[in-house]
């Protein structure tokens, strides 16, 4: 076993959580640190109230996950008997023609899809909730002193704690400027994953509407997902639906207003058979998905004592982020 035993993470995503969970469970000291004020990156979801006092709530990233991996399978299956995840299965519709390449085969036509609940942050907040994570806390460097890691934040300048290892679970596009400085081999590779953005919409009702479909993948114009958030399991609170833009039509608008982007969303969705929302929110992820995801699994200097993980370097999704958190915790754990 690896004689490593203080170690942060930076990143409180599926990838960072799941690392630090396996670490942790073989009796290392791990810390997460998280720029946001919780955990489970884009496992996200919004919440508020509506001018009348009542509550809304609304997945913007994620929208569901499957399980494939026999390894996987059976967390998600620790969740849903924890109540923290739970089966969606949605009427689902296609708009549109798919790319010859991306036609599921017929063992995956269907496959079966898990989201969180009461809202999709809640495995990441469960697993968070056995960790001690640092939120609200931005790293902007990293360096060695003596053989030790010590990290700046933007709100505390160099923290005092220094670390045997430090694991890089964030967006390729953030990983970068931190490697540079320190491990150039792994900065470049961290270049050659450039990810897209995507603007995501929240229509919220007073009155549930009722389509023929409660999700859709739309293969024309600026959308390319829309889901009734509402028939998701455990969901509750103003009637809300979600749409998602294409990553094309999302980058070349990533700098428009809220406004700008509201109004051709809705107009698609319009055209879909949705109806004109009461109110909206939008929000605007810079690092949604990787254009071609590498497929290394996770990477280990075991020298350095710097690790990288995440959904950028295993196919993506919500279960390639878990994945390649287990697979780097293995590496550090059989480094000799």
């Amino acid at each position: 076993m690896t004689a490593v035993k203080k170690i942060a993470v930076i990143g409180a995503g599926i990838a960072g959580l799941s690392c630090a969970q396996r670490l942790q469970a073989a009796g290392h000291h791990v810390t997460v640190f998280e720029k946001s004020r919780g955990a489970a990156g884009r496992m996200s979801t919004k919440r508020g109230e509506t001018e009348h006092g009542n509550a809304w709530q609304c997945d913007t990233g994620a929208q569901y996950f499957t399980a494939r991996d026999p390894r996987f399978h059976a967390e998600v299956q620790r969740w849903v008997s924890l109540g923290v995840a739970a089966a969606w299965d949605p009427e689902l519709q296609v708009f549109g023609s798919l790319p010859e390449a991306s036609e599921p085969s017929a063992s995956q036509a269907k496959p079966q899809r898990f989201v969180g609940t009461p809202r999709m942050t809640a495995p990441a907040r469960h697993v968070a909730a056995t960790l001690n994570v640092q939120s609200q806390i931005t790293i902007q460097a990293l360096k060695k002193h003596e053989g030790q890691w010590q990290l700046r934040s933007a709100e505390h300048a160099w923290l005092d704690a220094s670390y045997d290892a430090v694991v890089l679970a964030v967006p390729a596009p953030q990983a970068q400027p931190l490697l540079h400085p320190i491990h150039i081999g792994l900065a470049e590779l961290a270049s050659t994953a450039p990810m897209r953005g995507s603007w995501a919409l929240m229509l919220r009702y007073h009155e549930p509407m009722k389509l023929a479909f409660q999700a859709a993948f739309v293969n024309h114009g600026p959308l390319r997902w829309v889901a009734e958030d509402s028939h998701k399991p455990g969901r509750n609170g103003q009637h809300c639906w979600l749409l998602h833009a294409s990553a094309e039509w999302s980058e070349a608008h990533i700098e428009a207003t809220s406004d700008a982007v509201a109004a051709p969303l809705i107009a698609a969705f319009i055209s879909l058979g949705g109806r004109t929302p009461d109110a909206w929110s939008a929000h605007r992820w810079r690092y949604a998905d990787t254009a071609k995801p590498l497929n290394v699994g996770a990477v280990w200097e075991a020298q350095a004592g710097l690790g990288l993980c995440g959904d950028w370097l295993n196919g993506g999704k919500v279960e390639g982020a878990w994945l390649s958190g287990q697979s780097l915790a293995e590496q550090i754990l059989t480094a000799t």
